[in-house]
């Protein structure tokens, strides 16, 4: 789920793209198999024995009256993570599901390729901080990956901070960071179990220690330091009774803006602002690029923020709460900073700009009529973000029928300076500052692990060079052995949906119908872009099938016209869109019904569930990733009110009456033929996921299991894998994913005809 807005706006959905799709997109070749242990292979695997399901209790007694609609909850009792009952009923299910997904012989045989295939050097962009560069560099199947310090970009790397010494399995990831001004601290995020919830700890750069201070009850924060390098500003949230680690599900309320002081005692921090009158708010702030201003983009839901601003004398002591002043005072659309010259400051906006413009707010004469446009929006392409480098060149992110463009406007006039050549793909990251002249980012396609660029504009010939090739440690794989589509195929209301296909190349004339991995997400204006990951490429050497990607209605990909497509009254459409998907992909012969898997995380959770509710007939296999289960109580826990922006509050009777035609908890059906049958189906949870809680897993596998445990039409297998130590996605540690995907990539060969395995 996208959680904050404003600059921290592109960062936050960047990581959720990168988590949703961790263990989804992926890689590559192997030794093949003799044609008589393959045959052996899908034999002994495909002969599934009946399941005896663990019976969960029914409490009747749990009726609520939701405008005038009576509504039992029979498993409200699930919704307690520390109750006995629901860790024995967590129990027993693993013991389902985990003897049939690795006592079967193919999952070590997975688990080895997908270990190999996953061992290769992996980098992020340098990033300068004071006198020195930084990067992050994965070896290959380090849990968590390493950051490094150079002097210059060709100096000798040194280790700077390792994670992986924090914990012996990896579970502590490095959330954020954030260094000061003169680049002498690094403010950074520690998250444990991958938890949302941070602490903050200080180093100092050049000793490589830390300051003995320790920020906690951080969560949703963005670390902000003041330009005099004295300290920073901070979000935090109140003491709360019971436990703070992610596995509890108490929402997120009331928090508090404060400002910390290098050195001192959290209890001594300052209270910079706070809105006990609006509990959800949460505040995101940025210090100016040139120190003057305290920018606020406050948040209630996941999407449209409020700004506020509050001037700062650089140098002078903070003591007490500061002077707010109003800027956009309505929810109706985002506003991300980008930089400012004086007392006019940018911002990347779709206000009155579906596809987002650049406008410029002259503090000292902030009235709306008196904006400016810089820069335009674009008819078709959606401007995903904006950097500001070289003190006067804005860097623009453009989604194009989403691919990615890249692009160099002028910050005086807005006029464009150069567009940047790209092959079809993502920008997946990139790092430059205002006050520099170098840019860096990186480059990732369905076929390219990625390729690091760097740009110095003292260069004046915009031609970047390659600084770093991140290659797969294997021999003979070729980008050009894959070929990639992109269709665009007609949604139920004619609508024309845009989708990725790759797939091995071969000379045959006529396609043959092979084993396809269809994703997707269709939410909260995240757009689905061409990305490299290990599995869905695992998934078409190993089973040689296909991998799909629908770019559906409520993500991102055409701007905020494509996301209220597909959210609130209009949130049927991201399920049709799916099903019209699968319909395409087997109308066209690319794969059959008994090939076909479907799979989504979070958001896509949701989504995977209702389609197996509305269409089971569709669809061979489905494995839904900490999904939203729930459509009646999502809002009741950890930050799930926030999500009301893209579902709509089930405590207003418009939204309940939409709500609960699709909600999965109270679709679930008893198969009554051979066409109800539910597709064989895996959920898959964390007990310390406090994005989306267990809770939505547990009380949906505990009605879908009691709806199909005696009809004789349902014989594919309905489990529930609840992993340890482990939250929404991010942070997770290699182990973990790697384990994940084999257990995916297992389920799938146990549960569709696949008729070729290379292992």
């Amino acid at each position: 789920m996208q959680l904050t807005g404003l600059r921290v706006a592109q960062n936050v959905s960047t990581l959720l793209r990168r988590h949703i799709s961790v263990s989804l997109k992926a890689s590559i070749n192997a030794t093949t198999m003799t044609a008589d242990t393959t045959a052996n292979l899908i034999g002994s695997e495909t002969n599934i024995s009946p399941l005896k399901y663990p019976v969960a209790r029914k409490d009747e007694s749990v009726v609520e009256t939701h405008h005038g609609v009576e509504v039992k909850d029979v498993y409200r009792w699930l919704e307690d993570p520390d109750a006995e009952e629901t860790q024995k009923y967590v129990e027993e299910q693993n013991k389902i599901s985990q003897p049939f997904l690795e006592g079967c012989e193919s999952w070590k045989k997975i688990n080895e390729k997908l270990t190999k295939l996953w061992n290769y050097e992996k980098y992020g962009c340098p990033m300068k901080h004071g006198k020195y560069y930084y990067f992050y560099k994965n070896s290959g199947l380090q849990n968590q990956s390493v950051m490094y310090q150079q002097d210059s970009l060709d100096g000798e790397p040194r280790l700077f901070f390792d994670p992986n010494a924090l914990s012996s399995d990896g579970t502590i990831a490095l959330a954020q960071k954030s260094f000061s001004e003169d680049g002498k601290y690094m403010a950074y995020g520690l998250s444990a179990s991958g938890s949302d919830w941070i602490k903050i700890y200080i180093r100092d750069v050049e000793t490589g220690k830390d300051q003995e201070e320790v920020l906690e009850k951080v969560k949703f924060s963005e670390i902000s330091w003041t330009k005099d390098n004295k300290g920073f500003f901070y979000g935090r949230y109140p003491n709360q009774e019971g436990k703070t680690d992610g596995s509890e599900t108490k929402s997120n309320e009331n928090q508090k803006l404060y400002y910390h002081y290098v050195g001192q005692p959290q209890e001594k921090d300052v209270l910079i602002a706070e809105f006990p009158e609006e509990p959800t708010w949460r505040i995101q702030s940025v210090v100016s690029d040139c120190g003057k201003y305290l920018i606020l983009a406050i948040v209630k839901d996941c999407r449209d923020n409020i700004v506020y601003y509050a001037d700062l004398e650089p140098g002078a002591e903070i003591t007490g709460k500061l002077q707010v002043k109003k800027i956009v005072t309505k929810f109706e659309s985002d506003y991300d900073y980008i930089t400012n010259t004086g007392s006019k400051v940018y911002f990347r906006t779709n206000k009155d700009a579906s596809n987002y413009r650049v406008i410029m707010i002259d503090f000292e004469n902030p009235a709306q009529e008196n904006w400016q446009t810089l820069i335009p929006e674009h008819a078709t392409d959606v401007l995903d973000w904006v950097h500001c480098v070289n003190e006067d060149k804005l860097v623009l992110g453009y989604i194009q029928d989403v691919k990615s463009a890249l692009q160099v406007n002028s910050l005086q006039t807005g006029e464009l300076i150069h567009k940047f050549d790209l092959d079809i793909g993502t920008i997946v990251a990139l790092s430059g500052k205002k006050k520099e002249s170098e840019l860096f980012y990186n480059f990732s396609s369905f076929l390219t692990p990625g390729t690091i660029y760097h740009y110095n504009f003292k260069w004046n010939n915009f031609t970047p060079k390659v600084l770093r090739e991140i290659k797969l440690n294997l021999e003979g794989f070729s980008p050009s052995n894959y070929k990639v589509e992109q269709v665009f195929y007609e949604s139920k209301d004619s609508t024309k949906i845009p989708m990725f296909i790759v797939y091995k190349n071969t000379k045959a004339e006529k396609r043959t119908p092979r084993p396809c991995f269809l994703y997707g997400y269709g939410g909260f204006n995240i757009s689905m872009q061409p990305s490299f990951g290990i599995t869905g490429l695992m998934f078409i050497d190993t089973f040689d099938g296909v991998i799909a990607y629908p770019n559906l209605r409520g993500g991102g990909e055409y701007g905020e016209k494509w996301h209220n497509a597909g959210r609130l009254l209009n949130k049927q459409n991201v399920f049709n869109d799916f099903q019209a998907a699968a319909e395409y992909l087997v109308a066209n012969n690319y794969t059959t019904k008994d090939r076909l898997v479907i799979q989504g995380g979070s958001n896509g959770g949701l989504l995977v569930g209702a389609c197996i509710n509305q269409r089971p007939d569709l669809f061979g296999a489905a494995v839904a990733q900490v999904g939203v289960m729930d459509m009646l109580r999502f809002h009741k826990f950890t930050i799930g009110h926030a999500w009301c922006s893209d579902y709509g509050n089930p405590d207003e009777k418009e939204h309940f009456e939409n709500l609960i035609k699709y909600s999965p908890l109270h679709n679930v059906h008893t198969p009554k033929s051979p066409s109800e049958e539910y597709p064989s189906t895996l959920v898959l949870t964390a007990d310390h996921d406090d994005r989306v809680s267990p809770l939505h897993s547990l009380k949906f596998i505990a009605a879908l299991q009691e709806a199909v445990r005696n009809s004789e039409y349902q014989k594919n297998p309905i489990l529930l894998r609840v992993y340890s130590k482990a939250g929404h996605g991010a942070g997770k540690p290699t182990s973990k994913r790697i384990e994940e995907a084999t257990d995916v990539l297992t389920f799938m060969l146990r549960s569709l005809n696949i008729d070729k395995v290379n292992l």
